[in-house]
């Protein structure tokens, strides 16, 4: 079950009531690379389990069983029978041996494998299928070319998803890191570098470019078998991301959005080299479509996030906030869409932070107090139960809120005593489990812009806290963050946690819907029809909100 590691501390506060969320079924996979335990969900195949860690299978078929090259070991566990792939792909001794096709293979409880020979390490991995959204259509009317590509440019990664639009049907996806990242973690480095060097900004485009047709290939090598011919067949891609990001993917706006005066303006963006474009991803009949920003620092990724929430069909009140290296926010008051961005830092993505690290396998997602005996204790759970090897976002706003809590750190961030250079450790055995005081003050000065640039809104379009009927949270935080905890520490305001809502990859799903409707670029235009984007640089009160809402405390009322 879930990796839980222990700190037995003195009484201390009450804390914040949480569910244990150990999975009740697990695989256990042995290889050359240790033990690794993993979270089932119903019906999924082992591969497709894998798929969503660093150790994958060797595969080239698409999880039919036909190219016979995800061979594991089965040890010990329910599962179901073998199929009638594993009878023609493997012999009468290799299956009284215990040998099974991995994506073919289902648990249907506790189970133990060996996997002797791990497809080579790579980037990519598959999202989770519970952050996936279901299908929003299809598209039976075309008759060539019916493949598309949605992709998330984010700043720290990139999500892409492949489509038979025909048939409304998602083939796979990937999700891996921005390898521009490699130019600084933070968007206006990237785009003065590009802005000084045209070599850099080549460079720099290249890289994302370059990074999202191996996602694809990827996905054509191990989930249909064929590669080139494939991507012949692919007639649409749609790209959603800050307007930064795109920027530098085309190489076109980077002067605008280095200039102030164009914070409040569209920045075109678009590509003028698609022909070669499509040359050099061999994708000859693919319609490029980069939907254009709303203004300076807010892209079409917020548009996305919009379209997958549904934000404006419902009720005035709504809120939506896409937290990520550059955090961008809409509110929905019955008639119009206030909208606006912050650089709340990478903090919420856990870059910059000592031992941050993506939502991956052992990262720290949720930190939890529990009574114990000897006193209370701090546990960790990671994902994919793993032994912790860091913070993701959502880890890191837990860790600040139950140390806040147990009296271990103070309102200001501070620790009540301090524990020294080297942190303090949520589990003494693990130096990884360590919060710094500067990881702590990343912390707060990202929760505080956020926080402030909430309240700017509200006050904007008239409104306080008790207007709000719905707020969606996007972004970094996926499913795991804790709303109790979240709002403990300033990060979410002080609502019923009823009307909150954790949208995993809402950016990828709106972009998927755009890339299965009937009039893609239309919903994006239509949507920017509502908008009145808010810059914060121009609102006096927001320094002074800013510095009022660092502290680590629930958010005050909004008059």
């Amino acid at each position: 079950m879930s990796k839980k590691s222990a700190t037995i501390l003195p009484a201390a506060p009450a804390t914040y009531a949480d569910t244990d969320t150990s999975p009740l079924t697990s695989l256990l996979v042995r290889s050359s690379a240790g033990e690794l335990r993993l979270p089932v969900v119903a019906g999924q195949s082992v591969r497709d389990l894998l798929d969503t860690t660093e150790l994958r299978v060797r595969a080239a078929c698409g999880g039919t069983g036909m190219c016979g090259a995800c061979g594991v070991q089965w040890l010990s566990g329910a599962s179901n029978p073998p199929t009638l792939a594993e009878y023609q792909k493997l012999t009468a001794d290799e299956r009284a041996r215990g040998m099974r096709l991995a994506c073919q293979l289902r648990p249907q409880g506790d189970m133990a494998i060996l996997l002797e020979d791990p497809a080579p390490p790579s980037c990519w991995k598959s999202l989770p299928p519970e952050d996936l959204s279901p299908a929003p259509g299809s598209l039976p009317a075309l008759v060539e070319h019916i493949y598309g590509v949605a992709v998330d440019l984010g700043t720290t990664h990139i999500r892409v998803a492949l489509w038979d639009r025909k048939r409304g049907k998602r083939i796979a996806t990937r999700r891996g890191p921005n390898p521009q990242g490699a130019f600084g973690a933070d968007v206006l480095n990237r785009l003065s570098a590009a802005q000084g060097s045209p070599a850099q900004a080549a460079e720099l485009a290249k890289l994302a470019r370059t990074a999202i047709i191996q996602a694809v290939r990827d996905i054509l090598k191990r989930d249909v078998g064929e590669v080139t011919p494939m991507l012949a067949e692919i007639g649409a891609v749609i790209i959603v991301g800050n307007t930064a990001m795109l920027a530098l993917l085309t190489g076109h706006g980077i002067d605008d959005l280095l200039t102030p005066d164009y914070w409040q303006l569209p920045v075109d963006y678009q590509p003028y080299d698609t022909p070669a474009w499509q040359a050099q991803w061999f994708m000859p009949h693919a319609h490029m479509v980069l939907p254009g920003p709303v203004a300076g620092f807010v892209g079409s990724d917020l548009l996305a996030d919009l379209l997958a929430t549904e934000l404006t069909a419902g009720p005035a009140g709504a809120l939506l906030l896409d937290v990520g290296t550059n955090t961008e926010i809409a509110l929905w008051d019955g008639e119009t869409l206030h909208i606006t961005s912050v650089p709340g830092g990478p903090a919420f993505e856990a870059v910059g932070i000592r031992f941050g690290m993506a939502a991956e396998l052992g990262a720290i997602c949720r930190v939890k107090t529990r009574s114990t005996a000897a006193g209370q204790a701090f546990a960790c759970e990671t994902i994919g139960a793993a032994e912790p090897r860091g913070f993701c976002g959502s880890g890191l706003a837990d860790a600040v809120a139950v140390l806040l809590a147990a009296g271990l750190l103070k309102p200001s961030g501070r620790f009540a005593v301090s524990p020294g250079p080297d942190g303090f450790c949520i589990d003494p055995s693990n130096p990884r489990t360590a919060i710094t005081g500067s990881d702590v003050d990343a912390f707060q000065r990202a929760k505080a812009a956020t926080a402030a640039a909430l309240v700017a809104l509200l006050k904007n379009a008239g409104m306080n806290w008790d207007d709000l009927q719905r707020l969606c949270v996007c972004g970094a935080f996926g499913r795991t963050l804790n709303i109790a905890h979240a709002q403990a520490v300033g990060l979410l305001p002080p609502i019923d946690p009823a009307r909150i809502e954790l949208n995993a990859d809402a950016t990828l799903a709106g972009c998927e819907r755009a890339l299965l409707a009937q009039r893609s670029e239309t919903l994006f235009t239509e949507m920017g029809t509502k908008i009145r984007a808010i810059n914060l640089s121009l609102l006096v009160e927001y320094e002074e909100s800013y510095i009022n809402h660092l502290r680590l405390e629930p958010m005050p009322t909004v008059r």
